[in-house]
Parts: structure tokens; sequence; C-alpha cells
């Protein structure tokens, strides 16, 4: 009886709910947009859930900054975030070059270089471009691929790596 409890209480709660199960009690973030120049360190994982003021702070950080425009930052995308920077960087702080992108932002940046996709995840608050100073990015770039969370580019003369929550693939 008790096991079937369990089981249909595991069955109830959403994916990311029952990934983020298997999560340790907290989890932080420290990031650095590299545009505005803004810091956070962050509880966004406590006591079983996704801490919703941290939540709204990383969706500010992260925010399109040529724009203006905040949107909701997909939680699997911060999960493997923390998990990449505890495996290379352990607490070190993550330097954001790309959060969320309005369309706006996205069109007149893939009209610029052929590097940005037109139905970019960045549209979806599904990626991120990020380095972490001081680390070599070849390591940061295994780590991402190691995780197996999505998409991983890797962009050594721009000094990033792109990490997205969609299919697994790499460029």
């Amino acid at each position: 009886m008790k096991s079937s409890a369990v089981l249909a209480t595991a069955l109830s709660v959403p994916a990311i709910g029952r990934a983020a199960a298997t999560l340790p009690h907290e989890r932080t973030l420290r990031l650095y947009n590299t545009h505005t120049g803004e810091t956070l360190r962050t509880v966004f994982w406590a006591e079983g859930q996704f801490v919703p003021d941290a939540m709204n702070d990383i969706n500010k950080l992260l925010r399109d900054h040529r724009s203006n425009t905040i949107a909701n930052m997909d939680p699997k995308l911060l999960v493997l975030l923390d998990q990449v920077s505890t495996q290379v960087g352990n607490g070190k702080i993550l330097h954001v070059i790309s959060g969320y992108r309005s369309p706006e932002t996205n069109r007149r940046l893939a009209e610029r270089s052929g590097g940005v996709a037109r139905h970019s995840m960045h549209l979806e608050g599904k990626a991120i471009d990020v380095r972490l100073p001081g680390y070599d990015l070849a390591k940061l770039h295994k780590a991402a691929l190691q995780a197996g969370g999505g998409g991983v580019g890797y962009y050594p003369k721009d000094q990033f790596v792109h990490m997205d929550t969609g299919r697994l693939r790499n460029w």
C-alpha cells in the first residue's frame, strides 16, 4: 500500500519536478551578464522546488538587454547550467553572453550573422551562451556535452559555449 502511494505521487509530479527531485537539497547559480554588468548569486532550488523569487531574478538577469524584454527561462536550463558549473567551475561565476532573445533582436542578429538561427532556442528561454573566465573553453564544452541536457555549440573564436534544452545535438 505504501509503495502504491509513493508511485501515485511520483506519477502525479510533472516531469521537471521528477527530474529536480533527484537534485541536492539546494542548487545555486552565480551569473554575470557581460552586457549589463549585473551579477547574481542565488539559490534557485531548495526544499524540493524552484524558488519563485530566485527564478524572477534569474529571468531579469538573462533578459534581452537590447529590448529590456524579460521572459521565463526554462527551469531545466538552469538545472543544466548548475550541473555544468558545479562540474567545472565549483562555484565560479558564469559569464553570460546571451540568454533570452526577443523575436526582434533575434531577427536583427540573424540578418547580420550566419551563426544565429532564425528559430533559435533563445527565443523560448531554452538556451544560453556562456564562458567561464580562467577556465579552458574546450573543457567547458566537453562538460556541457557530457551533461547530455540538449544542444551544445562550441564557439572558440567568440569564446563561448552554447547550451540549450532542445534535442541532443552538437556543433
